[in-house]
């Protein structure tokens, strides 16, 4: 017996030989059988394992992805990756990247491989807000704003604010705002702010004499005097209301924190308040020389004196009256203006029509009235006959006769004139009808001058005339800023007197206005200066009467003669014979006519004196009068002159008439000539136009 490996074998007797079946192999070649091993599989797959790991690392990319912070967990999901301490092998493409990490938002994205070889992906998670407290230390109730965004009042708890630094404002009434810059950790830490607000006022200390006094501050009311009052900071409106007292006011600059004491204010009594009426009203009043406005009117008087009330209107006596007043007080006064009358005889035909004065009906028009001495509208009217209506200013003193004769209905139908025409600026413009007359003065005249030379005159052309001279009101229609200005403290400017201060330029440019607003062509031609460079003699627009024109209104009587003076041919002049330079100038002017008052020291309201023999206020006296011409000096060229117009050119225009600053023999005289380029304060106009073809 032999051992092998341990093992016991048994020799046993010769075993018997067995023949093996054999079968021949017709093969030509030999023949290999396989025969399944699994260490051939294991060594198969171990290739192919091989193989796919070696493209994998041939084909995969080192990605790094860099977390902040760098405790974050990270998970990719999708496609075959290999972990290799901080980097990754990874095939380019795109996977799910998710981040985790206490404190912070939890965050999916994606991550891009791309084909660099090596390649770094950085991504930054995002903190979980901030736990934070806010309390003020001074006041509970104000209000926080985060980032300019209202959280709510103090005190707030548990607020959850994003991380990083944002801008806290703490705000309350009357106090200062807190403003910090505040750095929130985030990741759910609890940060505790404290604020103390500061007052946004300062004390103002405040007294009155007398005290009890009203305080207001930008009208709110703090208390009465003497009064300590926490006023906010900026710029104040102060205002102290007493009865019986005016109210004081000033504005002064508080600055938070800086206390400071106003001086006594001491009140003034207040004023008292009179509501003034008239009848009529429209009166002019005057408070101790100063013009206050036309009634009704509220006007404020200091208490305690007397005040001395003058009431102006035209037609009516002035009148004068004093009053006193109290502190605080209210009263009323109604105060009747007398009329100035006149007697006037209207004498008509028919000899039933109707008067009517102002539109009111006075009976029949034969009779003697009783007039108010001012401008007002005559109206006689009979059924079938064209009304005569004109304005009418009686005088106190005088004869004056309205001779009226109406024309029927036919008559009018085929005259189709206007006798009088009315302008939109509400004048009247009477026509005339011209004659032949000799314009200048006889050498042996007194006072004439040597450019009053005789000149044989021809009107042909039919033209209106104003009744008036322009007054102011009727000026400023058409320039609103024009002022008259005063003479030695006495105006030139109320409504009803003529304008002065004018230019030639500035009355010619007037009556282009005045003919604008009613449509017909103008009569003056004028530059882009508004300078008058020529004019139409066709247009039948208004304009300034020619010289001619003036003088034939102005001396020519119904016979043809021709008279010297306003009033005749005598001097000294009647008791109201016009606005002269009278003895109220004598201070004034050089040259007056002694022993004779017209009433006026400078211009008189227009038409304050009787009309001339052809119905025509203040011709003389009054203002002097611009009229179309160039000035000349020229006498008659040997023949008669055909509706002259003057010289073709000049430097000055011709002026008519004396004015209230004139009192010599000359310059009384109808036929005085003068002549000027500026304004004056003598000065003024009338207009004219032609009959219309």
């Amino acid at each position: 017996m032999e051992k092998i490996d341990g093992d016991e074998k048994v020799q046993s007797p010769i075993d018997p030989i067995i023949p093996i079946d054999f079968i021949p192999n017709n093969e030509k070649g030999p023949r290999v059988t396989y025969k399944f091993k699994w260490v051939h599989l294991l060594i198969g797959a171990f290739a192919i394992i091989s193989v796919t790991a070696g493209w994998f690392v041939l084909t995969a990319k080192s990605v790094f992805v860099e977390i902040d912070p760098i405790t974050a967990q990270i998970e990719i999901e999708g496609g075959f990756k290999v972990r290799l301490g901080q980097r990754y092998l990874i095939r380019s493409g795109s996977y799910e990247l998710t981040l985790l990490n206490d404190g912070y938002h939890a965050s999916v994205t994606q991550l891009l491989v791309s084909a660099e070889q090596s390649q770094t992906h950085p991504f930054v998670m995002r903190k979980l807000p901030g736990i934070i407290s806010i309390a003020s230390d001074i006041t509970d109730g104000a209000r926080v704003q985060i980032d300019g965004v209202d959280i709510g009042l103090t005190p707030l708890n548990g607020v959850l604010v994003e991380s990083g630094d944002h801008q806290m404002t703490i705000s309350k009434e009357r106090y200062l705002d807190y403003r910090e810059t505040i750095s929130v950790e985030g990741r759910s830490v609890v940060q505790r702010y404290q604020a103390s607000l500061e007052p946004a006022w300062a004390t103002v200390s405040l007294s009155t004499v007398p005290a009890g006094a009203d305080v207001l501050v930008d009208g709110e009311i703090f208390g009465t005097t003497p009064v300590n009052a926490e006023i906010l900071q900026g710029r104040r409106d102060l205002t102290l209301k007493l009865s019986g007292h005016k109210a004081w006011q000033d504005d002064f600059d508080v600055i938070a924190g800086q206390d400071f004491t106003i001086p006594p204010v001491q009140l003034e009594p207040a004023d008292g308040l009179v509501f003034i009426r008239s009848n009529p009203s429209a009166a002019s009043l005057t408070i101790g020389g100063d013009f206050k406005g036309l009634t009704p009117l509220e006007v404020a008087l200091a208490p305690g004196q007397n005040h001395e009330l003058t009431f102006f209107k035209n037609g009516y006596h002035s009148k004068k009256t004093t009053i006193r007043t109290q502190p605080n007080q209210e009263r009323e006064l109604n105060l009747e203006l007398d009329p100035v009358l006149a007697s006037v005889s209207v004498i008509a035909e028919p000899v039933d029509a109707e008067l009517y004065v102002n539109g009111e009906f006075r009976g029949l028009a034969n009779q003697s009235i009783e007039l108010m001495a001012a401008s007002q509208q005559i109206e006689i009217r009979k059924a079938g006959y064209v009304p005569y209506t004109a304005e009418f200013t009686s005088r106190p003193g005088l004869d004056q006769i309205i001779r009226v004769t109406l024309k029927s209905l036919e008559q009018a139908r085929q005259e189709q004139i206007k006798p009088v025409i009315a302008t939109a600026a509400g004048q009247s413009l009477k026509l005339f009808y011209p004659s032949a007359f000799t314009m200048g003065a006889s050498r042996r005249e007194a006072g004439r001058r040597p450019n009053e030379n005789l000149r044989d005159i021809q009107l042909e052309r039919p033209f209106y005339i104003s009744y008036r001279e322009v007054s102011n009101s009727e000026y400023r229609l058409f320039d609103s800023e024009h002022s008259s200005g005063t003479v030695s403290g006495v105006t030139l400017d109320n409504e009803a007197q003529p304008v002065v201060r004018v230019s030639w330029n500035q009355g010619a440019l007037y009556c282009n206005w005045l003919s604008g607003q009613e449509a017909l062509p103008p009569f003056y031609q004028v530059n882009e200066q508004d300078e008058v460079v020529g004019f139409n003699p066709q247009s039948s627009g208004y304009r300034l009467p020619s010289e001619a024109e003036w003088a034939w209104v102005a001396r020519t009587e119904g016979s043809g003669n021709t008279v010297r003076y306003p009033w005749g041919d005598q001097l000294p002049p009647p008791e109201n014979a016009g606005n002269f330079a009278d003895v109220t100038a004598r201070q004034y002017l050089g040259e007056i006519i002694f022993d004779y008052d017209d009433g006026y020291f400078a211009t008189a309201p227009i038409g304050s004196f009787a009309p001339n023999q052809h119905e025509i206020l203040d011709m003389a006296g009054n203002v002097a009068e611009w009229v179309h011409d160039f000035y000349g000096a020229m006498g008659s060229l040997g023949g008669v002159e055909v509706d002259p117009l003057g010289p073709e050119d000049g430097q000055f225009h011709t002026i008519r008439g004396s004015s209230w600053a004139h009192g010599s023999i000359t310059e009384m005289r109808l036929s005085f000539r003068d002549f000027g380029i500026e304004p004056r304060d003598d000065v003024g106009f009338r207009i004219a136009r032609y009959l219309e073809d």
